[in-house]
């Protein structure tokens, strides 16, 4: 991770004054406040007392020798000593055996069938009595509603439900898709199957082998027939360089490989220059080491890419925007007023076997390997294509779990999606399995008394697969909800694909990413940790396809150990659309593992125990590391986020800018956005100081007035208020307010310093209250960085992506673009004027950011 500042910021930090000093609020008459104090600060020493009692009490039952001398640290120790003996691989393998041995696509009625699995764990597990009517409802319904937005507020115990949304999506009718090279007279004279072969030596991808024909989630249904023209990648670079060589692909049919950027762009970039249908293959060049080639034996056999195996997936146009294409920014409510797609193809794609592709190449493009080079050849014969397939309104469920907390408007969010293109072992199984074992953990911790200080919110998001849907569209729904009470959003996606962990995330998380990693054993190596399987690599050898080896290595040279996110997964609402700061994580795959049958039939629970993670340790691996990054958001006193960490990466996204820059002319002065960033960085050090001295305040006078234990004392605070204030003893006990959910009232007081000196206050209680609202306004700093960098106005042409710091690239869709909107203007828009606004807007932004950050 590069933390260091460009060699100027010194400098731009020098032009700056240090902010002011505390910020003074709103001054209040005494008189009515005073007494809201008074009621306030009571309701506090009796409840922070009881809470203090509870605590101790979960000690004791996580180890019965726990002494009430403990401190809040070494509670927290027991409870994630707790929770990291729950997760375990015979549960985990378990579990997967039951999701990963079945199909389960978005929409299916094995989907659904899942949905309500995962409701009974959630009701298993924290204790949920099961209702008479399965809490099953339709999004926008009153009960949809209130069982989230009751969650910041009314709920008490834990509670469990399901959202139905109403997203439009396609499924494919294998007997209508076509595949075919016509001789002159236009007859075929050679069909692919485009089947994928259900080897019996993998029962379940024999099983379901026909189960879900191989298909383009929102592809355009048609016919196209042309000749054949090889795009490599499809890459923005790719057909740059094919229309440079003089090559015309209108009416062309794109032949075009898995990798480098997301497949619906390949179908976008062919379209918009002409082409009326793209072919997608896997190419056994991009499985490094481990190929036929080099002697290995295909799948099942062995460890090399089974030859007819298939890569389903969407073609949305990701970088547009993403969820259900007929309802762009607010929920697909099954009534819902539905608009053109703009997000989705006009021409037919669909996926090929590398099989079927190697015949293209043979009979049309010269051979291999001579065919797949990015020479422009067309071929001289013509193919046909049809994609059968039919799209309608189709409902999805996500499953939803809350937690309530002491701080029950503070919400910390974890989720992974449940549906899959086939069974999905990998995609999303394993983080489903992973989730499983997080519940596990959780909902042991809950049955032997412990409460979360913060609120936890749990979803297994549906319809992910065909562009991020079920958490899409959930995030349009509650998207005022989410930005006032959710400080951060925790996914898993593909725990287990191979043998490297991998992370992305906001940078203000990769600290806490980081300290949680080393907590955590390496899955195969009691010498190490989970960190150290940053460097693992797969167990097979042999050379590799020389430009594969290229892209590996400048992939994984000097690049950052937790990069900022792109998309692909359900983060993406939430960071580049709402700013709430995110992280997904997982194993995958390296040149000398056994090559990902991704979207296969071959994602099979066979080659998961064989060849990803067998022993399935790997799956608890990450079960662990979830669990300890949930409880670490969810039980610090001070949100352990790193704004400086953010504030310092902004530095080197303004070097990458400048290195990406074709023609210097079009650079705008960037001298105003580096002094901006400087005076974050330095608002920031400021934060850091006060995050620390507010909690060790906090935790000095929360042991001065735990020490009271005695309940004569309780007892003669619940008479004072029965006889001042007028309020019974039975009504006091009835608030049940915690002494973190007080935090919330102290601020919504707006009492400032100079009223608590006013009201001559003095003693433990004052200097509690004084240190709990210092910790409440610093947290809320923390929870609104990320907001800060969001721009109403979005990013030019994909105005959905909101977030000026990072977003899917234009033209990459899963990998990130940082300062996207100045990137952009000048790399692809060539645009002096726009670069020049983009960076006028970014500094008034980062302006802003500093000003939040004040203390």
């Amino acid at each position: 991770m590069n933390t260091e500042k460009s060699e100027n910021a010194g400098f731009y930090q020098e032009l700056l004054p240090h902010p002011p000093g505390l910020v003074q609020a709103r001054r209040h008459t005494r008189g009515p406040v005073l007494r809201k104090f008074l009621v306030l600060g009571s309701f506090a020493l009796i409840f922070l007392l009881l809470y203090k009692a509870h605590s101790i009490s979960c000690f004791v039952s996580l180890k019965k020798d726990t002494k009430h001398s403990e401190s809040y640290d070494s509670y927290i120790k027991r409870i994630e000593e707790g929770f990291l003996a729950v997760p375990s691989t015979e549960s985990a393998l378990a579990a997967s055996r039951d999701y990963a041995t079945h199909p389960h696509l978005a929409g299916a009625v094995e989907d659904f069938q899942d949905a309500k699995d995962i409701l009974a764990l959630f009701q298993s597990e924290f204790g949920i009595p099961t209702p008479a009517t399965e809490p099953i409802y339709p999004a926008g319904s009153p009960e949809s509603r209130e069982s989230t937005l009751s969650i910041s507020s009314k709920l008490s115990k834990p509670a469990a439900w399901v959202d139905i949304y109403y997203p439009v999506m396609n499924t494919g009718n294998a007997d209508g898709m076509v595949v075919e090279l016509l001789s002159e007279s236009d007859q075929p004279i050679w069909k692919a199957d485009l089947l994928e072969d259900g080897d019996p030596r993998d029962e379940t991808a024999a099983k379901y082998k026909h189960f879900v024909p191989p298909f383009h989630g929102f592809s355009a249904a048609g016919e196209a027939v042309g000749q054949l023209v090889y795009a490599n990648y499809g890459t923005h670079d790719d057909y740059e360089k094919l229309v440079g060589a003089g090559v015309d692909l209108t009416g062309k049919i794109v032949l075009a490989r898995y990798g480098a950027n997301f497949r619906g762009l390949k179908v976008q970039g062919a379209e918009e220059r002409g082409a009326v249908g793209v072919l997608i293959y896997s190419d056994p060049r991009d499985d490094g080491s481990v190929t036929v080639e080099n002697g290995y034996e295909p799948y099942p056999a062995g460890p090399a890419r089974n030859p007819t195996s298939i890569q389903r997936g969407s073609v949305m146009y990701l970088s547009v925007y993403v969820g259900d294409p007929t309802t762009p920014g607010y929920p697909a409510y099954e009534n819902a007023t539905r608009v053109d797609e703009t997000n989705v193809p006009n021409i037919p794609s669909l996926p090929l076997s590398w099989a079927n592709a190697k015949l293209l190449f043979e009979e049309e493009l010269g051979g291999v390997p001579e065919g797949t080079k990015l020479n422009g050849r067309v071929g001289s014969r013509k193919v046909r294509m049809v994609n059968d397939v039919d799209a309608k309104v189709t409902p999805i469920w996500n499953t939803m779990a809350a937690i309530p907390g002491h701080i029950k408007d503070e919400v910390v969010l974890l989720g992974c999606h449940r549906d899959a293109w086939v069974m999905g072992a990998a995609d999303p199984t394993s983080g489903t399995v992973s989730l499983h074992e997080v519940v596990r953990g959780l909902g042991a911790l809950y049955k032997r008394g412990w409460k979360p200080l913060r609120t936890i919110v749990i979803a297994s998001w549906d319809a992910e697969e065909y562009g991020l849907v079920g958490s899409t569209e959930w995030g349009e729904d509650f998207a005022d909800w989410i930005q006032e009470h959710v400080v951060s959003y925790v996914n898993v996606d593909v725990s287990v694909s191979g043998s490297r962990w991998e992370t992305v995330a906001s940078p203000s998380l990769a600290h806490l990413i980081q300290r949680s990693a080393q907590d955590v054993r390496h899955p195969t190596d009691a010498q190490k940790t989970l960190w150290d399987a940053h460097f693992d690599v797969g167990p097979y050898e042999g050379p590799m396809d020389a430009e594969f080896a290229r892209m590996w290595d400048t992939k994984t040279s000097n690049e950052p150990r937790i990069g900022p996110l792109g998309s692909g997964s359900d983060y993406t609402v939430f960071l580049q659309r709402l700013g709430v700061a995110s992280s997904d994580q997982g194993f995958g795959g390296t040149p000398t593992d056994a090559p990902y049958h991704y979207h296969s039939i071959y994602d099979s629970q066979m080659w998961q125990e064989v060849y990803a993670d067998p022993g399935f340790y790997k799956h608890v691996a990450v079960a662990q590391h979830l669990g300890l990054l949930t409880l670490r958001l969810t039980d610090s006193i001070i949100l352990p986020l790193n704004t400086t960490q953010y504030a310092l990466e902004l530095d080197s996204y303004v070097d990458t800018v400048i290195e990406s820059t074709y023609r210097e002319e079009i650079l705008p002065d960037l001298f105003p956005l580096r002094r901006a960033i400087a005076k974050l960085q330095d608002a920031s050090f400021k934060l850091d100081e006060e995050k620390v001295s507010a909690e060790k305040a906090f935790l000095k006078a929360l042991k001065k007035i735990s020490r009271a234990r005695d309940p004569r004392i309780i007892r003669r605070i619940i008479k004072w208020i029965k006889e001042h204030l007028g309020i019974g003893a039975q009504e006091v006990h009835d608030l049940n307010f915690g002494a973190f959910k007080w935090m919330s009232s102290v601020t919504e007081s707006r009492l400032s310093e100079t009223d608590i000196w006013k009201s001559h206050g003095k003693g433990p209680l004052y200097d509690f209250i004084r240190a709990a609202k210092r910790v409440r306004v610093a947290n809320q700093k923390l929870m609104a960085f990320e907001r800060g960098f969001l721009s109403e106005d979005g990013i030019k042409d994909r105005e959905w992506y909101r977030h000026l710091g990072v977003a899917p690239g234009k033209h990459l869709g899963y990998a990130p673009t940082t300062l996207p909107g100045l990137t952009e203007a000048i790399v692809y828009d060539e645009d002096r004027e726009l670069a020049e606004y983009e960076a006028a807007r970014l500094t008034t932004l980062i302006e802003n950011l500093a000003d939040l950050l004040e203390v």
